[in-house]
């Protein structure tokens, strides 16, 4: 019980960094810490998708950091076309 009660809170500190700095990476305007949380956990989704598709995997928290940035800065391209 308290390992999963760890490992969700390191989640979600993993992915509201990954989803400030993929929005600063993009340029994006938004600063909500619940937005940032949910950009980088969408990321690590979408990261380890396309990666998946490409025959590449991340180990490690760096690895899973980079994955979540990379993806939540495709969530934020993909989300500025459909808004056009």
């Amino acid at each position: 019980m308290l390992f999963s009660l760890f490992s969700l809170i390191f989640s979600l500190l993993v992915g509201a960094l990954a989803g400030y700095v993929a929005g600063r990476l993009m340029g994006s305007d938004t600063s909500s810490a619940f937005h940032n949380i949910i950009l980088g956990m969408l990321g690590g989704i979408v990261g380890s998708f396309l990666l998946g598709l490409i025959g590449l995997r991340a180990f490690g928290f760096v690895g899973d950091f980079v994955v979540s940035v990379l993806g939540a800065c495709v969530c934020i391209w993909i989300a500025r076309k459909i808004a056009r």
